[in-house]
């Protein structure tokens, strides 16, 4: 039986107490995108609470029992982010938006899972497939070795394999899914100066520089592991005056050493992009926003940008 939902993108208006509808209504009005392209999964007494939308896009109907209540994290909304996610997996769309979730509330309701990527991962990943967190402002791109983890853990994660395995996959979806033939990566060392040669660490010795010398064997464009501090300054000044950007990606070894320097210049702009599964997923940046949920004043840009990034 052939995919009803095959050719369409799915938009998730992720937790109903924060801005997620809000911002989802907002984007798609301004887009103004023929509404056969488009499938809403939400409820719509949530719709109805953040605004109106100019066209009628189908909307598949979760259901959505309790009161949203603005700013309010509960276990209730966590299960309904959860299930909006679970129903994106089923119907297997052309690719994936979603709003803004909360872990907590997520967690509350027993959802034991870092994000939503490592939902889509547990439902959509096959034959030893890893979802992968790429951040993209236009040409400037950050990709995570290690997402929502303590920063205490990941050292012992940064294995010369795992690095290994996770940059020849990136490498593979940077030429097979997003025509990058023979992409130039820059490669962010784990410890201060990289390690200072074991001063300040032994990561970039034991593991780091060995994974980067195979890598470069078998034909791999990458840097050495070099310090993090001053290794985006180029591509940021780039960036800010339209000029190419010197690498394809950079690839951080923990969260916020990639994202600080992304969202610094780019925080309206930036989509978190999920790879490496069979369907594409585009998110904005930011989180719900429980601060100015239900007020009507949150900025679309960046839920704006996921939508057409996917596009």
């Amino acid at each position: 039986m052939s995919n009803t939902y095959a050719d369409k993108i799915a938009i998730l208006t992720g937790d109903p107490n924060g801005i997620g509808a809000e911002i989802t209504i907002k984007a798609l009005n301004y887009l103004n995108i023929p509404k056969n392209n488009i499938v809403i999964i939400s409820n719509p007494k949530i719709l109805k609470k953040s605004g109106t939308l100019n066209n009628d896009y189908e909307i598949i109907d979760i259901g959505y029992e309790d009161n949203i209540e603005f700013g309010k994290i509960s276990a209730s909304a966590g299960d309904f982010s959860f299930r909006l996610l679970q129903k994106a997996c089923q119907i297997k769309p052309k690719g994936i938006v979603t709003a803004p979730t909360s872990k907590e509330a997520m967690y509350l309701a027993g959802h034991f899972y870092n994000g939503q990527t490592e939902v889509l991962e547990k439902f959509l990943a096959h034959d030893g497939q890893t979802a992968e967190m790429l951040f993209i402002a236009k040409d400037l791109r950050v990709l995570l070795l290690t997402r929502h983890i303590p920063l205490l853990n990941v050292s012992a994660i940064l294995t010369k394999d795992f690095i290994i395995n996770k940059i020849i996959r990136l490498n593979s979806i940077f030429e097979q899914k997003l025509n990058i033939k023979n992409p130039k990566f820059a490669l962010c060392a784990l410890n201060p100066h990289s390690g200072e040669n074991g001063i300040i660490g032994n990561e970039e010795i034991e593991n780091i520089i060995p994974a980067v010398q195979y890598l470069k064997e078998s034909g791999i464009n990458i840097t050495d592991p070099l310090p993090a501090d001053t290794l985006f300054v180029n591509g940021i000044k780039n960036y800010l005056n339209n000029k190419s950007i010197p690498y394809d990606c950079y690839i951080a070894c923990y969260h916020d050493q990639g994202l600080i320097p992304i969202k610094s210049v780019a925080s309206d702009k930036t989509v978190n992009m999920t790879i490496g599964l069979d369907i594409i997923r585009t998110s904005p940046s930011h989180g719900t926003a429980f601060d100015i949920a239900g007020e009507n004043v949150a900025k679309p840009d960046s839920m704006t940008e996921a939508i057409k990034l996917l596009l």
